[in-house]
């Protein structure tokens, strides 16, 4: 027998050898290869685990960013509309100031109108009042004191009048020697002369007044027109002998 034919019958002289070395080797490689598996699987979760955390924090930032855009963008809209209504109330305050400052003057225009209105009323009836005080100061000629005395006292009651009229802002007007205007004078009579220029007042018949600007009372004068040349006989005589010719 040769040694190839041997050996397998040393095997299986030896069964127990070889039934107890199997299992052991076999388990050993189990355990090599659950050992493997288990750090395979912790490296595998050491180097998955951050990289989902990071995805997840990355997810989380862009939903705050996107948040903060939101909230930045509405706070925006906010501003915006407030600024168009501050801008629309400062228009609003600016009309409403004009109108006011339009009422304003337009009151006050129209009330220095209404007691300029009044003072003329009233004044155009005082107004034959001071013309008979002048007329009778210069047609009175008192003789005796007690003539005097009633004089002087009407002549005082006269002069109180004329300066509560002239703190109104009444004036008279003095026309003599001035141009006719039709403005301020109403000719009532016409003398032909030679002393004045043509339309000149030569006297003022009764006494006009302004207040201001406004005429009380036109001043009723007497105005100067050209004195019309005289003719003697002889001058006549020749102008008709001319027109029979």
């Amino acid at each position: 027998m040769t040694e190839e034919q041997k050996q397998p019958e040393i095997i299986s002289e030896n069964p127990e050898v070889s039934v107890v070395d199997n299992p052991v080797d076999n388990s050993a490689d189990n355990h090599d290869s659950e050992a493997e598996s288990t750090l395979e699987a912790a490296q595998e979760s050491e180097t998955s685990l951050p990289g989902s955390e990071d995805s997840q924090t990355s997810d989380e930032n862009e939903e705050i960013f996107a948040a903060f855009q939101q909230e930045n963008a509405n706070l925006k809209q906010l501003l915006d509309d407030k600024s168009q209504q501050a801008e629309l109330s400062k228009a609003q305050y600016a009309r409403l100031a004009a109108d006011f400052e339009n009422f304003r003057r337009r009151t006050v225009k129209e009330k220095e109108n209404l007691e300029q209105q009044v003072k003329k009323n009233i004044i155009t009836e005082l107004l034959p009042v001071i013309d008979n005080f002048e007329r009778a100061r210069t047609q009175l000629k008192p003789d005796s004191e007690g003539e005097k005395a009633i004089h002087s006292s009407y002549q005082g009651v006269y002069k109180t009048l004329v300066e509560c009229l002239k703190k109104m802002g009444v004036s008279a007007m003095r026309p003599e020697g001035q141009e006719f205007d039709p403005n301020f004078h109403e000719a009532m009579l016409r003398e032909p002369t030679n002393e004045y220029p043509e339309g000149t007042v030569i006297e003022q018949l009764m006494r006009g007044y302004v207040l201001g600007d406004i005429i009380l009372r036109h001043a009723m004068v007497k105005v100067a027109v050209p004195q019309e040349p005289v003719i003697t006989s002889e001058e006549k005589k020749t102008e008709n002998q001319e027109n029979e010719n």
